[in-house]
Parts: structure tokens; C-alpha cells; sequence
């Protein structure tokens, strides 16, 4: 049984939700349900039980609770003894965490930042992908985690630490789902992505656009994945979604998935190449490559 899955353990008992755990530890709500999984496989036993208004502690979870706090507790204190012992990294990182992208990668570093540096602060501010890449570039973030959809910038130092493709979807049962879409005829309807700067959804919807030759009669411009799926499902138009919540919203009977519109776009961590020698930015940089 890893840490990370025991600090999930305990904050998922502590909040009684997945929403507000995966909140608090800055990772997906599959990630959490994962590490919960994980753990109740590897014990054999049943620790929560799942109701609609969230996770209550089983017997079994209520009386290993206290003692996963113990373990957590002297992990802590056997880190910040040999972080004593070798000599200390300390200091404040100010890290942006797109608001659509690399929760995962933001919560692994959080985690293992504390449990190998505990004396290193980190202070994280959440925006969009050009919000982060403005903060790194002005100085008011030191690092970021932000969606590339091409060639990442020369003047920063990149890692990839993730992925993910793009749909297209439309309400349930508005268009026939087929392998040929009728691209004129969506173009009738209402488009729902960001229209503005060179976001990863905005990238691909002006490359469909191209490669299909048409444009929509109408857009509206949402930089934000939760409101964009909640107005697809509310059949104010069609538009582009991640491939976790797209693949989220279709199972929740939400969305159809018309088709994929691009493969891959890159999450990367980035921070300026004129720091690549700072001691803070190469900790996180080596946490986040072994992962």
C-alpha cells in the first residue's frame, strides 16, 4: 500500500465525498476512486459504503482510520528527519494549475513535494492555460501545469506529464451519431468552446474548421470545461469536451460523442528556460520525471 492512497483514505473519510476529496487533494475524482479500490483490494476488507449523499465509514474503515493517520503521521516525521540529516531545500513555489488540465500531475507533485521537502511552501493558483503561461512568463508563478496544443514555446523548459484527446459532442439525441458527421448542418447550430487565444479546444475547433472548410453561424465563447459540458447537456449548442469528460457526460446519459477531433494534446509542466538552474524548479522537475 503506497502513502498517496493512504493520504486518500483519510481525506475521502475526513470530507465523506470523492468530489471533496479529489478537491482537497488536487486529484481527479477517478484517481480517488482508484486509490480507494486499490487499497480495499489490497486489505480485503470494505471500508466505505457508498450512498447518494456520499462515502460513510464502514466498522472495518472507522477502526483502521486512527491507525492510517499514525502511519501517515510517522511518515512525515521519518522525512523530516532525513531531510534534516541531508541538509534542507526550503522556500515558497508558486505554482498555476490550469483549470482544465493536469489535477493529477498538480496533486502528485503537492504530495510528494511535502513528504520529500517539508520545509518547501507551495502556494497554488488555478486559471486557464494562457493564465499560467503569462503568470510563468510575468514572474508572478514560478512553474505551471498547462494544456499544449503544439510545439511547446522555446523560451520554456517543458516536462510532459500527461494527455488527452478531444470530442466533439452534442446533446442526447439532438444529431444521429454516425461515421460520417454532416458538417454543414452543424454548422447551423450553436458552437460552444473557448473562441478566444490559443487554448487546446480553441486550436482544434479553428483546425475542424479548416479541414472541413465551414464555419459555425454562431459561437460562444466558454473557457471553462464544466460550464462548456453543462451547456451541451442543456442543449444550448454543441461543442468540444476532454476525453474524460466527455467519455463522463456520455455515460451519465448527458452527451453524444459525435467524433474525436484531435489525438493528443500534451499537459506539460513548464517553467522559464533562464531558471532551469534554480534548486526548487529541478526538485519538482525530477519528482514530477519519476513519476
Amino acid at each position: 500500500m503506497e502513502i498517496h492512497q493512504l493520504k486518500t483514505f483519510i481525506a475521502v473519510a475526513r470530507e465523506g465525498s470523492i468530489t471533496r476529496a479529489s478537491e482537497r487533494l488536487y486529484l481527479s475524482q477517478p484517481a480517488v476512486s482508484a486509490h480507494i479500490k486499490a487499497i480495499e483490494d489490497t486489505l480485503g476488507l470494505t471500508l466505505f459504503a457508498r450512498t447518494p449523499r456520499g462515502m460513510t465509514l464502514m466498522p472495518h474503515g472507522e477502526r483502521l482510520l486512527a491507525r492510517a493517520e499514525q502511519t501517515l503521521q510517522a511518515h512525515r516525521e521519518l522525512i523530516e528527519e532525513a531531510t534534516r540529516i541531508r541538509g534542507q531545500l526550503s522556500g515558497r513555489l508558486r505554482i498555476g494549475g490550469g483549470t482544465n488540465s493536469g489535477t493529477d500531475a498538480v496533486g502528485r507533485l503537492m504530495m510528494r513535494l511535502s513528504e520529500r521537502y517539508p520545509e518547501v511552501e507551495m502556494d497554488l493558483e488555478h486559471g486557464h492555460s494562457l493564465d499560467v503561461l503569462e503568470g510563468i512568463r510575468s514572474g508572478r508563478l514560478d512553474a505551471g501545469f498547462y494544456n499544449e496544443p503544439a510545439d511547446p514555446p522555446e523560451d520554456l523548459k517543458t516536462i510532459q506529464v500527461g494527455g488527452f484527446a478531444i470530442y466533439l459532442a452534442a446533446p442526447a439525441g439532438l444529431l444521429p451519431v454516425s461515421d460520417e458527421p454532416d458538417w454543414q448542418a452543424m454548422a447551423e447550430l450553436p458552437w460552444i468552446y473557448p473562441t478566444v487565444g490559443a487554448s487546446c479546444c480553441g486550436h482544434a475547433a479553428e483546425s475542424l474548421f479548416r479541414r472541413y472548410q465551414f464555419r459555425p453561424r454562431k459561437t460562444i465563447g466558454i473557457d471553462r470545461e464544466k460550464v462548456t459540458r453543462s451547456l451541451i447537456a442543456g442543449g444550448v449548442g454543441i461543442g468540444l469536451l476532454h476525453a474524460d469528460t466527455a467519455m463522463q457526460a456520455r455515460q451519465d446519459g448527458e452527451v453524444d460523442v459525435i467524433c474525436q477531433v484531435r489525438d493528443e494534446v500534451r499537459v506539460m509542466f513548464a517553467f522559464l528556460q533562464s531558471r532551469a538552474q534554480d534548486p526548487l524548479l529541478i526538485a519538482a522537475a525530477n519528482l514530477l520525471e519519476a513519476a
